[in-house]
């Protein structure tokens, strides 16, 4: 049953990593249905882990655009590979000098329905609203290559707001990249491109905390971390392909109707529960 509870909560991860509706938060609703028998701290460094296979579908699908030493680049697109990558470096920054101190005060106080729904919420209320706004404004940087140092920070102070369970790792970068004036393709791009140093120091993070603390996989647990991580990546490659597609004739407003319907149906499960 783990490894069945595993698959599921795989696919939801493969699904949510990239679309702009917040992973954590239905990873945590998942859980209150489909509980891993297992203890809460190889739950909590699970949840996290599985986000590998969908960083990795990223790796994968831009392979060639990432590499910089690909002999199939001339000098001058050798040159734009290293620039990206020092651009996301310099957009992580944020995340690790805010984000990393702060991230085990922020799962211990802020992890709950209150702040999921709310979050839900909001972001999606300012997805319709700066979506509805740009209709008819054209994005001022339309190209990944021209993309300015300061504004790769400033998209990476976007994502130190995802510290906040519910709000979207990829849902806090677009958003703010789409305030500083890309496009909606470019900024999902540099989304895309962020979130693997970022995701995979947050993995590894977690790995080494669960065994500082005495931790160690049982056989189990090590096939059902591998069953969720590769179901992840599966998922993960379809739905960005998808994404990719999806946004070159369409907006995020769908994706914000969708966090509003999804907040609105958590605060009606919870707070009936509570009350009754």
């Amino acid at each position: 049953m783990n490894i069945i509870k595993a698959i599921i909560l795989g696919i939801i991860e493969g699904i949510t990593e990239f679309l702009p509706i917040s992973s954590t938060g239905h990873l945590y609703l998942a859980d209150e249905f489909i509980k891993l028998k297992e203890s809460t701290a190889f739950i909590n460094m699970f949840m996290v882990v599985i986000q590998l296979g969908a960083i990795l579908a990223v790796v994968i699908l831009y392979f060639h655009k990432l590499n910089p030493f690909s002999p199939k680049k001339n000098r001058v697109e050798r040159g734009q590979t290293w620039q990206l990558w020092f651009k996301v470096i310099v957009a992580i920054l944020p995340s690790v000098i805010i984000g990393f101190p702060l991230n085990d005060w922020m799962d211990e106080h802020l992890t709950s329905w209150q702040v999921i729904a709310t979050t839900l919420i909001v972001y999606g209320i300012l997805f319709i609203i700066i979506e509805r706004r740009n209709a008819h404004r054209p994005s001022r940087l339309n190209d990944l290559n021209t993309l300015p140092y300061l504004t790769a920070l400033e998209i990476g102070l976007f994502q130190v707001l995802s510290l906040v369970p519910g709000t979207s790792r990829s849902g806090a970068t677009i958003l703010g990249a789409i305030l500083v004036g890309t496009s909606r393709y470019v900024g999902t791009e540099f989304s895309f491109f962020l979130a693997i140093p970022t995701m995979f120091g947050a993995s590894l993070l977690k790995i080494w905390k669960y065994f500082s603390h005495g931790n160690v996989f049982t056989g189990e647990q090590t096939v059902v971390l591998l069953v969720g991580t590769f179901v992840s990546f599966i998922v993960a490659y379809f739905a960005i392909r998808f994404l990719l597609n999806y946004i070159k004739k369409n907006d995020f407003q769908a994706f914000g109707w969708y966090r509003i319907i999804l907040g609105v149906v958590v605060i009606a499960y919870f707070g009936l529960r509570t009350i009754l």
